[in-house]
């Protein structure tokens, strides 16, 4: 049975670019500086091929009426959802509104009946893979909404939204996504988020002993170990600019064609599990995640190369905002006023460099304890800020196109992407719509494997972006992702046993 699709929604998997577009992917128009609106930032000029894809599963049939208002009456009122990217005359990128039809917007693909009934799950994925090889339309809004009207085994209904980076970074639109959300519990407020991130001053910043020569001393070596250890940080991001190369490993892109078909994949992990190890390990959720991607990589690459015993060092780009987290509230407020000046919004990027360890270890712990240890190491470095400073220096210098070159060379010279994000502790609605999951991820980036986690409610959400003929068993990868979990977990849970009989 084919999927449901109202004949006033588009029909047609993706639209194309005009025939006018020129190198930046605008549709060539030339418009009156009085009409155009900020100018697109430098950052997200050098992320222009990355796109953003979420996909969101209902716990009820999709109501495409109740879908199309909601949408208009929320996301739509955000200024770049409703905006494009014009040439003003002196051929600087800038958002332009233009008035926005919701139902451009939303599409509804005509899927085969047979692969639907066959397998639904691989029909969603099938379809949102295709998204990665084909452009969107630069003459609307640059977001999609692709709805699948039938039931997988995740989720009654499925809706896939494709957003280009240059509106916001991940964590930016998921913020602003979650505000158009409420709470499934009392639909009239706004769910509950764990708490902001808070800083005081300036991110260098150290709080200055009251008294103690000692104290005072190790106060000054903090400064000190924070200047290195950026100095150290910095050569090496212009290193792997230049010439600073990862290992070739299976996770190594091998096809370098500019358009790779990604299959994006997810998994479903136990959030509360996570929180044990943590808990016994006396260390954050990210020092776990990033253990357990040591971990799943590692029982990949050893199954599948053959090789023995040895330790192999490759590195992750994390693309980090610079701008402060937004709340929920000052989103609503940015929505209902219009006014995209009202929050600090946008790309701000820096950039670090994390290194990924793949190697054998008989106790699972210790990939965590060297996760934390990587970790602990990169919060005492500015690089993020170094980076940023970087790459506006070079945009101007040499230009876009220089750029991004140079952008996509240090992406290249690396072998995974990472992030972890975080996301409501309660069930939300959207537009109505119960939300049961919610699996963020992206393409773009010039490496054949991505990996992002996303928490909401009691889980944690793996998903991978990867090389599709690359990764024909990425769901195998999967599979290392899960296992991991469980035995970082029992091995934990005997940690604790060990310390009670102690």
């Amino acid at each position: 049975m084919e999927a449901a699709a109202p004949s006033t929604l588009r029909k047609r998997p993706l639209s194309v670019r005009t025939s006018t577009s020129d190198d930046n992917g605008t549709d060539g128009r030339m418009a009156p500086d009085d009409e155009l609106g900020e100018p697109v930032s430098p950052s997200a000029r050098l992320v222009e091929d990355f796109y953003i894809i979420v996909v969101i599963g209902a716990a009820t049939p999709l109501n495409i009426p109740a879908l199309r208002a909601g949408i208009e009456a929320q996301l739509a009122r955000y200024p770049h959802f409703r905006s494009i990217q014009v040439t003003d005359k002196d051929g600087n990128l800038r958002w332009a509104p233009t008035t926005v039809n919701v139902e451009d917007q939303l599409i509804c693909p005509a899927l085969d009946s047979a692969a639907v009934a066959a397998d639904p799950d691989k029909a969603v994925e099938d379809y949102v893979a295709s998204l990665s090889t084909l452009p969107m339309d630069w003459s609307r809004p640059l977001w999609e909404f692709h709805l699948f009207d039938f039931p997988t085994s995740e989720a009654t209904a499925t809706a896939a939204i494709r957003v280009h980076h240059s509106l916001g970074d991940g964590m930016s639109l998921l913020t602003l996504l979650m505000a158009c959300t409420r709470s499934a519990a009392d639909p009239i407020r706004l769910p509950a988020m764990p708490p902001l991130p808070t800083r005081t001053g300036a991110i260098y910043q150290r709080p200055r002993p009251s008294a103690g020569a000692l104290a005072y001393l190790a106060w000054l070596w903090s400064f000190i170990v924070l200047a290195w250890h950026t100095a150290v940080d910095v050569v090496a991001f212009f290193a792997t600019i230049l010439c600073l190369r990862d290992p070739h490993t299976l996770f190594k892109r091998v096809n370098h064609a500019e358009s790779q078909r990604k299959r994006i994949v997810h998994r479903s992990l136990s959030l509360d599990d996570v929180k044990f190890v943590k808990n016994a390990m006396k260390c954050t959720v990210n020092d776990v995640l990033v253990g357990v991607t040591y971990a799943a990589l590692s029982r990949y690459y050893f199954r599948k190369s053959g090789d023995t015993d040895k330790e192999i060092r490759v590195r992750s780009i994390l693309l980090v905002n610079l701008r402060p987290t937004t709340s929920l509230h000052a989103c609503v407020n940015m929505i209902e006023s219009g006014k995209g000046s009202d929050v600090k919004w946008g790309n701000k990027l820096g950039f670090i460099i994390l290194p990924f360890f793949i190697g054998k270890h008989s106790d699972p712990l210790d990939y965590v304890r060297k996760a934390k240890k990587v970790v602990d190491r990169k919060k005492s470095s500015l690089e993020v800020v170094f980076t940023h400073l970087a790459a506006e220096v070079i945009l101007k210098l040499f230009g876009l196109k220089a750029a991004a070159a140079i952008f996509h060379r240090m992406i290249s010279h690396t072998t995974i992407s990472f992030s972890n994000m975080t996301g409501p502790v309660e069930q939300v609605e959207f537009c109505g719509h119960p939300v049961v999951f919610i699996a963020p991820s992206g393409y773009g980036p010039p490496e054949a494997l991505t990996v992002n986690y996303q928490s909401y409610v009691n889980t944690i959400m793996v998903n991978l972006a990867l090389d599709e003929a690359q990764f024909p068993d990425c769901h195998e990868l999967l599979d290392d992702f899960a296992e991991s979990l469980a035995r970082i977990k029992d091995a934990a849970s005997r940690l604790g046993n060990q310390h009670r009989k102690a």
